[in-house]
């Protein structure tokens, strides 16, 4: 059994694919950026594209822990780095791109592993964690496209090639933003 929000026809794995889309976007954003480029700030008061992708999987991770399972910190250090709550001239350096991508990607897998199981009905309260897992969802898929947007901002006044365009009809531009847009029935 494959649960599903009745007040949204998607699906939890179809909402996963657009959430698999979203991340696949930011990071084609800095593919071709130095790592001088993804750590540049041009003050103290900003933040560098680096911690736009940290950010991103931290909230990712905040909702989910707090929302669905309860799960321990992936690495308490970067949930404080990550955490916008944490003023810019406090949150310090960042650390390797590679650093990043893996604290995403353990994001990510928990995200999978947390939302397959309410998906499947494994857990209790399987039609109330369904509904909390469709808005989490939704709300995690947005945020990583808000950041995208400024994280494409920095980025192109680096590069001259132009960005990617995410490229998925599933999308709406609200106020220069891409969002998940009403379901059409295909997912």
């Amino acid at each position: 059994m494959t649960m599903s929000d009745p007040t949204n026809s998607r699906t939890l794995p179809q909402l996963l694919d657009l959430y698999d889309r979203a991340q696949s976007y930011s990071l084609a954003l800095i593919k071709d950026l130095e790592p001088q480029q993804i750590h540049w700030r041009p003050n103290e008061q900003s933040s560098a594209i680096g911690w736009h992708l940290g950010h991103q999987a931290a909230v990712n991770h905040y909702l989910v822990r707090n929302l669905t399972s309860a799960e321990p910190s992936f690495n308490p250090k970067f949930d404080s780095l990550f955490d916008s709550a944490t003023t810019e001239p406090e949150r310090g350096d960042l650390p390797p791109l590679e650093e990043i991508r893996q604290y995403r990607s353990q994001i990510a897998n928990s995200t999978h592993r947390i939302t397959t199981r309410i998906s499947e009905g494994d857990v209790g309260a399987p039609h109330q964690l369904s509904r909390i897992a469709d808005g989490l969802l939704h709300a995690v898929i947005n945020h990583e496209y808000q950041h995208a947007a400024w994280i494409k901002e920095v980025r192109d006044t680096m590069v001259s090639n132009p960005a990617p365009h995410p490229g998925d009809p599933h999308l709406i531009d609200v106020d220069g933003y891409w969002m998940v847009g009403p379901n059409s029935g295909e997912a």
